[in-house]
């Protein structure tokens, strides 16, 4: 990629592993994130950080600028309203650095970290902030924004390290674990593999190899169907 990924809430614990996949890959990466004690202790040499926060649209114009793609993995917060809720952080965010990226004509392609049980607002995880209703809203933010894009829904997040094998799911059915490692590799894989454009798909770990072949894997997904405006 000529332009810098932009990994936004990159000082987070996944954020931090997808700038560092980034990194090994010959990427230019810049993250964008209003955490700086933890970017300056936990991010790799060769970044390069702007200190951002998605709640103040007019600071996002400057780092999303002439980049070739974003990730965005911004931690929702679980207050019922304020800046702290999944409102402020995983929709109306997103919905800025959206408009940020597509300044100027760009067509950055979107890497969205949302979590499976997005559709089940039900489920008992609703209960903080909407955490659920705001995160499909944001998907569906991303989904109409005219962008290339993936969403992932990854399974309830674990520290174990990469190397099980890895299963795709579509339809918001599934449960299960995944390692925070093979997140963040499925993230920068979604960027290089031309098949993971314009789908959604939950994320699990299970018990076997470690795939090797990831286009193989998006390609296997069926894709959304996204309303023509």
């Amino acid at each position: 990629m000529d332009n810098p990924v932009v990994v936004v809430g990159g000082a987070g614990r996944v954020g931090r592993l997808v700038a560092q996949r980034l990194l090994e890959r010959g990427a230019a990466v810049r993250v964008v994130d209003h955490a700086l004690q933890h970017a300056r202790r936990h991010l790799p040499p060769g970044v390069a950080f702007t200190l951002g926060d998605v709640r103040d649209p007019a600071g996002l114009a400057e780092p999303l600028a002439r980049c070739s793609a974003v990730v965005y993995c911004v931690d929702p917060g679980t207050a019922d309203t304020g800046p702290d809720s999944p409102q402020s952080t995983v929709y109306q965010g997103l919905c800025n650095v959206l408009d940020a990226a597509r300044a100027a004509g760009q067509r950055p392609h979107v890497v969205l970290i949302s979590q499976h049980h997005a559709t089940h607002w039900g489920h008992p995880l609703n209960a903080y902030g909407r955490v659920l209703e705001w995160r499909l809203a944001g998907e569906e933010a991303l989904r109409e924004s005219g962008l290339p894009y993936t969403v992932i829904r990854p399974g309830w997040l674990t520290d174990g390290a990469a190397g099980l094998r890895v299963r795709l799911a579509q339809g918001d059915r599934g449960n299960g674990q995944v390692s925070r490692q093979d997140v963040a590799e499925a993230c920068v894989q979604a960027l290089y593999c031309p098949s993971a454009s314009g789908v959604t798909f939950e994320m699990f770990n299970e018990t076997g190899v470690a795939p090797s072949h990831w286009e193989g894997l998006f390609a296997a997904l069926e894709w959304d169907q996204v309303p023509v405006a």
